[in-house]
C-alpha cells in the first residue's frame, strides 16, 4: 500500500476509472453529512426524519427538515474536489464513470454529467400518490408539504432508511465498478451498505483501489493507494 499521489496520476492516464464519492466530498462544501458532531442528525434520530414512516407520520416536519437543508445546499459551492472529478471526466468521458451516493447535486453543478445517484436527488420530488416526477429547485419551497398537480402529496426522490437502491442506478454502478481498472473511492467511510461493497466488487474483479479520505476506512485494506487528505486537496494533484 502506497501513500504518493504520483503512481496513482500515472495510473490514471489511460485507465477505464471510477470515482465513488460519499459525504465527505460534500462536507468540504460545508454540506452537512449524516454522521458526526456536526451531522443532520445531531439534534433528529436519523429514524424520525428519514424514513417513509415518519413522512407520513408527520410530512410537514419531515419537510421544514428537507426544505432547510435544500436551503444549505443552495447556498454552498462545488469545491475543488468537484471541479477535478468534472476534469477527469472531461479528458476521458468514454472511460470515466462517477458514482455518488450524494444527494446534494454539486457534482453537477460542477460540472459533471451523466452521474450515477445511488441515494437518489434532492432537487427531484416524487408524488405519492400518482408517482409523478419532476424537478423543483425553488428555495424555500411553498406550500410545505409540496402538492402534486393531482392532489397527491410530494416527497424528495431520495433513498431513505429501509427503501431499496434504484435498480437501474445499481445495475450501471455495478457494471462499472465490474469493469473498472482504477477504483477511487473519495470521502465515504465504506460503512453504509450496499453502496459500500462497490469497493469490494471492483477490487475482486481487478481494479487497483485508491482511497481518498481523511481518516481510515474499512476499505483501506484492499488499496493499492491510501490518500490521506480531503478530497479538495487530493484530487486536484491527480490531474
Amino acid at each position: 500500500m502506497e501513500s504518493s499521489t504520483e503512481p496513482v496520476r500515472r495510473s490514471l492516464k489511460s485507465a477505464r476509472v471510477v470515482a465513488f464519492a460519499g459525504a465527505g466530498i460534500s462536507a468540504e462544501s460545508n454540506v452537512p453529512t449524516f454522521r458526526g458532531a456536526d451531522g443532520l442528525w445531531r439534534n433528529y434520530r436519523p429514524e424520525a426524519l428519514a424514513t417513509a414512516e415518519a413522512f407520513h407520520g408527520d410530512p410537514r416536519l419531515v419537510w421544514e427538515w428537507y426544505d432547510w437543508l435544500r436551503g444549505v445546499i443552495h447556498a454552498a459551492q462545488p469545491n475543488p474536489g468537484h471541479l477535478a472529478l468534472t476534469e477527469l471526466q472531461r479528458r476521458a468521458p468514454e472511460k470515466f464513470t462517477l458514482i455518488t451516493q450524494n444527494i446534494d447535486g454539486l457534482h453537477e453543478r460542477a460540472g459533471s454529467h451523466d452521474v450515477v445517484k445511488l441515494h437518489g436527488d434532492l432537487w427531484l420530488l416524487r408524488c405519492t400518490q400518482c408517482g409523478w416526477e419532476g424537478r423543483d429547485e425553488r428555495v424555500p419551497l411553498t406550500p410545505l408539504p409540496p402538492l402534486c398537480h393531482c392532489g397527491g402529496m410530494l416527497r424528495p426522490a431520495i433513498v431513505w432508511f429501509g427503501e431499496m437502491l434504484p435498480v437501474d442506478e445499481w445495475e450501471r454502478a455495478m457494471d462499472a465498478a465490474q469493469s473498472a481498472e482504477v477504483f477511487l473511492s473519495i470521502g465515504t467511510s465504506a460503512v453504509v451498505y450496499p453502496a459500500a461493497g462497490l469497493v469490494q466488487v471492483a477490487h475482486r474483479a481487478g481494479a487497483k483501489v485508491v482511497i481518498v479520505n481523511p481518516d481510515p476506512t474499512p476499505a483501506d485494506e484492499l488499496a493499492a493507494w491510501v490518500l490521506r487528505g480531503p478530497a479538495g486537496e487530493i484530487l486536484p494533484r491527480l490531474l
